[in-house]
């Protein structure tokens, strides 16, 4: 598969919806964590992402004008001791809580299926990586309708034991800008990672489609400690960890 830029992708589409890249730094230092989403609705825009204890919330940017909460909040990024996952939706909970009975990620996304949004019938994207002294590895997974049909499920997991350093993969919902809205299609693009990780993520806010962005948070990982630094954009202010 051929390496693609990030950025380039992000501006030759006006809507991948939400998107997931997890990868590693040139100088195989530091593993990054990437969680963008998108919104056409005004419920949809009405969203920013909050920190909490260990990964972040999304929340309403206006309470009065928040609709159905059902699919737009919840919890994109936890960690669990020294495992970091990022979701799309409240599987990022399942996978958890899983996790912590002592379970695995796909045995917890064996127990979800798609958004029940039809006609679009949204994929969940989700994603685990899992440090360890020196050394990472990471997963990626899709579960999504069978061609739009929204009575069978497809569930799809992708597995790096070894990644790559300046590498990444990248995942997102929809195709394209249309509708409905069209399911994301094969296996994760690979993507380049940079080493200056600051700058990347200022590159993927800017690239992002300006009338349907919303939110973007980037997590660095230090491979030789662990430590996590995290950077947050919303539609109206970033805040980042220094």
């Amino acid at each position: 598969m051929k390496t693609v830029t990030l950025t380039t992708l992000l501006k030759e589409n006006s809507y991948p919806g939400r998107g997931i890249v997890l990868g590693l730094t040139p100088n195989a230092d530091k593993v990054v964590m990437v969680y963008f989403i998108m919104g056409r609705s005004a419920n949809s825009r009405n969203r920013v992402f909050d920190p909490i204890e260990g990964g972040i919330r999304t929340m309403a940017a206006d309470p009065a004008k928040l609709e159905d909460p059902s699919l737009i909040i919840y919890n994109p990024v936890r960690t669990l001791g020294h495992s970091h996952i990022v979701t799309n939706g409240d599987q990022t909970d399942t996978i958890y809580d899983f996790m912590q009975a002592g379970k695995s990620f796909e045995d917890a996304l064996r127990t979800r299926t798609f958004e029940p949004d039809s006609p679009n019938w949204t994929p969940r994207i989700s994603g685990l990586v899992e440090w360890k002294e020196n050394s990472v590895g990471y997963k990626l997974s899709i579960l999504k309708s069978a061609d739009g049909n929204g009575e069978s499920a497809r569930r799809y997991f992708f597995e790096y034991p070894q990644p790559i350093a300046g590498e990444g993969h990248f995942i997102h919902t929809y195709q394209k800008d249309e509708n409905p809205l069209p399911s994301f299609e094969g296996e994760p693009r690979k993507v380049e990672i940079p080493q200056d990780v600051t700058s990347f993520a200022n590159e993927v806010w800017a690239s992002l489609n300006s009338d349907n962005k919303v939110s973007l948070f980037v997590r660095t990982i230090d491979l030789a400690t662990g430590k996590a630094d995290d950077c947050i954009f919303n539609g109206y202010d970033c805040v980042c960890d220094e």
